[in-house]
């Protein structure tokens, strides 16, 4: 990864110093405490990023789901990017794609199990998820991107850096795609580089931790993406990459902030790939339907459609779509692979973290401690001296 890989448009300069010197002055009130940021009786852990566009963070927030999930009762807590919805919002069995977002909606069908709720302002989402009935059983509470919203002060607090756009390398918003000077990364008590080459070399993890230059008290992990089988959004069986024939024509259907590198890693697999991008988080119009649906008919046969789960999350159920799309549309789902065999280590860190806080123990702590003021109480009343 070198500079060079990274646009920046030097002539919006002005306007990335006066970006910057806002949010100077905002990080500045949390610190000097005149904006309040508060912390929690439950474990919470906070997964996002200084820049715009993806990072991986869904990914990495569904590799926390399943490293708890069957340890405690795990919920994440999102704002919901782009949802019709108002306020907090906790998903049920009636609830739809634009009540709550693509990416809540996403975890929450595939982790039944799980809570999921959106609400803008995460300190009150974690009020209620705490204090309602229906989520009161939470153990652990996971944010989803939520580096920025500093109201809440996590247990553990993950950044998460591209490997294809280091923040090193970046500069603010609107010259660069910084949400925050890169000095933000103080903050994090763990640091994720994500979406790495498979093949990196020993001599490049050195230079980029170096790079980096991290203090000591925070902890470097290296991760990159695994493909899971493709799955039919309609019909069909599930297919791995490897089974795709070679002389299949693909039509690549993306919403994310980076498709590229999706493209990228399935060229090896397909005949040809036609991407058909739209922005990202973008909600499908009937103009759109009829895009894909000519797009896809344009192609050789054989043929089929390779969508992202993000994606499908508000594609599935649209109407329009031709039955030859319906027949041959399939979902590519991710999963984090953390390299350098560095996966127990993050493990067992969460998972320390998360017990050491958990609600029982709170509880037992608080218990102690009430036991110590009302021994000390006894020995101050026995050497009190009366003055009757």
């Amino acid at each position: 990864m070198t500079e060079n890989n990274i646009k920046i448009n030097p002539w919006l300069a002005p306007f990335s110093w006066i970006y910057g010197l806002g949010v100077g002055i905002r990080n500045q009130l949390f610190e000097m405490n005149v904006l309040k940021s508060r912390s929690f009786d439950i474990p919470v852990i906070s997964v996002g990023n200084i820049t715009v566009g993806g990072s991986g963070k869904t990914p990495h927030t569904e590799y926390l789901i399943r490293l708890l999930q069957d340890k405690m009762k795990v919920a994440v807590l999102s704002r919901g990017y782009k949802r019709k919805s108002k306020g907090y919002q906790l998903a049920g069995k009636d609830t739809e794609v634009h009540d709550i977002g693509d990416e809540p909606f996403q975890m929450f069908k595939k982790f039944p199990n799980i809570h999921v709720a959106v609400d803008k302002k995460r300190c009150e989402g974690i009020e209620r998820i705490v204090g309602d009935a229906a989520t009161s059983d939470t153990d652990v509470i996971l944010l989803d991107d939520a580096y920025q919203h500093r109201y809440v002060t996590p247990g553990v607090n993950i950044l998460l850096v591209d490997f294809n756009r280091l923040i090193i390398y970046d500069k603010l918003l609107p010259m660069g795609r910084l949400r925050e000077p890169q000095s933000g990364k103080s903050r994090a008590d763990v640091v994720i580089i994500t979406k790495c080459p498979a093949d990196l070399k020993p001599v490049e993890y050195r230079v980029l931790t170096k790079a980096l230059d991290l203090y000591s008290y925070q902890k470097l992990f290296f991760t990159t993406f695994e493909y899971e089988a493709l799955s039919p959004l309609y019909c069909g069986e599930k297919l791995t990459l490897q089974q795709i024939p070679a002389n299949t024509n693909v039509l690549l259907l993306t919403g994310i902030a980076s498709p590229q590198q999706m493209m990228n890693d399935l060229k090896p697999y397909a005949a040809s790939i036609e991407p058909l991008a739209f922005p990202d988080h973008h909600r499908f119009s009937k103009k759109d339907i009829r895009k894909i649906n000519e797009a896809f008919a344009e192609l050789p046969e054989p043929r089929m459609l390779i969508t992202t789960e993000k994606d499908n999350a508000r594609l599935f159920g649209m109407e329009g779509l031709s039955d030859d799309v319906r027949h041959n549309s399939y979902k590519l789902p991710v999963r984090v692979k953390f390299m350098l065999e560095q996966g127990d280590a993050f493990d067992k860190y969460i998972i320390e973290y998360v017990r050491k806080n958990s609600k029982d123990s709170i509880l037992t702590r608080k218990k102690n401690e009430r036991e110590t003021i009302r021994t000390s109480d006894k020995a101050s009343s026995g050497n009190t001296i009366s003055f009757k």
